[in-house]
């Protein structure tokens, strides 16, 4: 590793992995790319990262933060949050899901003062990004990128997703073949990025064949601690990373690019006194920029119906894929927009005792307005923040989830879910769903049991450099403050109405392009 590069990207996840590959096209580039994880080939993967199925991934410590927790709910304790820590970030061990926000999202980000990020402005590089291999040639679909976009035919599927499929249309839900299109509503087969039955993460995707270059260098197991900002008007200078234990200076002398992820890149700007003064001097740390750093946490909220599997439904091993159906849906309530909400079929829950004889299916509010926090407890970057979610606090985050489980409720009681199921509980509750559970209850059950989606973001918010709610300005410059960018999920400003991987690497693809013009 050098003393000096042009660009310094800390974070080799989704966006990460992404930029690197990209702003190394030009050969005269010097990049560098820090991952606090492993770094890994390919051919390298471990099986249980590979497979189709992500429950033993995600399980892994050594491919997680391992003691990272989170506050779902206000009335719950802190559990363990689930965020990738290896080259390929989150994609190494996510879902696999390779859903993207819908146009709506792109257009309510422009009225919150983000110009350039309208659907117009963002379809080219979703299209960029993949390799559609049922819907390439349509015109918002793209053939040849690095992502490969798959979707599993239905006598390929799961029990539970085949069941949720049939009891939706029994209940009048559409059925549509590619819910990534513009208008896309109902009952679908889950995008995924996989090829051959193997995950293709950012690592995959964009790194494996970019790493002959000699323009790029990737070091792995580098945590780090600090920007280098200097002057009064703050510039960004380098980054202060640990290696091996070893505490190392780097300089960008274009740029550092922040993608460490909406919870480790405000913790970094934190720890280098950008953030909330107040809670940076509680903690001894000299402010350098009061801005609001670890405000505006977004998340989708989830919650399940447990089905005791009959005999002849379970699946056979944990390789099976976990999910290949999903029911997006406009709830109608609470000023929400269209296809507001999701359903997501799960063929076994998540591994442990009895886990082959359990299914789910799981009800998640994908327009979330609830917002949580992210604050550092210590400057020592090896003690994990804070994580706040609050997920349901917003009214209308708790009136349309009260009504989803009202919907999934009638979804768990059709026919096609009674034809493989012996019992449908409302989650860990051992509840049955015959049960009617409304008022008190229900909330008390619904803030005591729901989880986070683990789509993270909007915590170093974007919008007008005027705004007070901004972190970063439309082209991802942190707002009074130069040779920095944060790109990555932090930067949403509303969490999209989709699993947040694809959003986020078409971020990174957008970002790339105008940093290779000059912008």
């Amino acid at each position: 590793m050098q003393q000096d590069y042009d660009y310094v990207i800390v974070g080799g996840g989704s966006a990460g992995a992404t930029l690197a590959a990209r702003l190394s096209e030009a050969p005269k580039t010097r990049v560098l790319l820090l991952e606090a994880g492993r770094d890994f080939r390919t051919a390298d993967t471990p099986e249980h990262i590979r497979i189709p199925n992500p429950l033993r991934a995600i399980g892994d410590d050594e491919y997680r933060w391992p003691k990272l927790l989170a506050r779902r709910t206000e009335r719950q304790e802190p559990k363990l949050l689930w965020r990738g820590r290896a080259i390929g970030g989150s994609s190494t061990i996510n879902g696999q899901i390779a859903i993207r926000g819908i146009p709506d999202d792109f257009e309510r980000w422009t009225a919150l003062g983000c110009a350039g990020w309208g659907w117009d402005d963002v379809l080219p590089y979703f299209r960029k990004l993949e390799d559609d291999v049922d819907f390439g040639d349509a015109p918002y679909h793209g053939r040849g990128g690095p992502i490969p976009v798959y979707r599993a035919p239905v006598e390929d599927w799961g029990y539970v997703d085949r069941a949720l499929k049939g009891a939706a249309e029994s209940l009048g839900y559409p059925w549509c073949e590619d819910h990534n299109a513009p208008e896309g509503t109902g009952a679908s087969p889950y995008a995924i990025n996989s090829r051959n039955g193997y995950r293709v993460s950012t690592n995959d995707g964009y790194l494996e064949s970019a790493r002959g270059r000699g323009n790029l260098t990737i070091v792995g197991n580098a945590l780090v601690d600090t920007l280098t900002v200097e002057g009064n008007r703050p510039h960004v200078s380098g980054v202060s990373v640990l290696i091996d234990g070893e505490r190392r200076p780097v300089r960008a002398t274009r740029e550092v690019i922040l993608a460490a992820g909406a919870i480790h890149s405000p913790a970094i700007l934190q720890r280098s006194g950008i953030g909330p003064a107040a809670h940076l001097k509680s903690l001894g740390i000299p402010v350098v920029a009061d801005l609001p750093v670890g405000d505006n946490l977004l998340d989708h909220p989830i919650l399940g119906i447990l089905l005791h599997l009959r005999g002849d439904a379970r699946v056979g091993t944990r390789m099976h894929r976990h999910t290949n159906c999903c029911l997006r849906y406009s709830s109608g309530l609470a000023g929400a927009g269209a296809n507001d909400m999701i359903m997501i079929a799960g063929n076994l829950r998540s591994e442990g005792e009895g886990d082959l004889a359990r299914g789910r299916i799981a009800v998640s509010v994908y327009q979330a307005f609830s917002q949580g926090t992210v604050r550092v407890v210590s400057p020592d970057p090896t003690v994990d923040p804070a994580v706040e979610e609050r997920m349901l606090s917003d009214e209308s985050d708790l009136i349309r989830m009260r009504d989803g489980i009202r919907r999934l409720r009638d979804i768990g009681r059709q026919p096609a879910v009674a034809a493989i199921a012996e019992r449908v509980e409302y989650g860990a509750s051992g509840r049955s769903i015959e049960d009617e559970l409304t008022g008190a209850g229900l909330d008390d059950w619904m803030m005591a049991e729901c989880s986070d989606a683990q789509h993270a973001s909007g915590t170093c918010r974007m919008g007008a450099a005027d705004d007070p709610r901004s972190v970063v300005d439309p082209d991802c410059r942190l707002v009074g403050c130069s040779g920095l960018r944060v790109i990555d999920a932090s930067v949403m400003p509303e969490v999209v109405r989709a699993n947040t991987h694809l959003t986020t690497v078409m971020i990174a693809e957008k970002m790339a392009d105008a940093l290779k013009r000059g912008r």
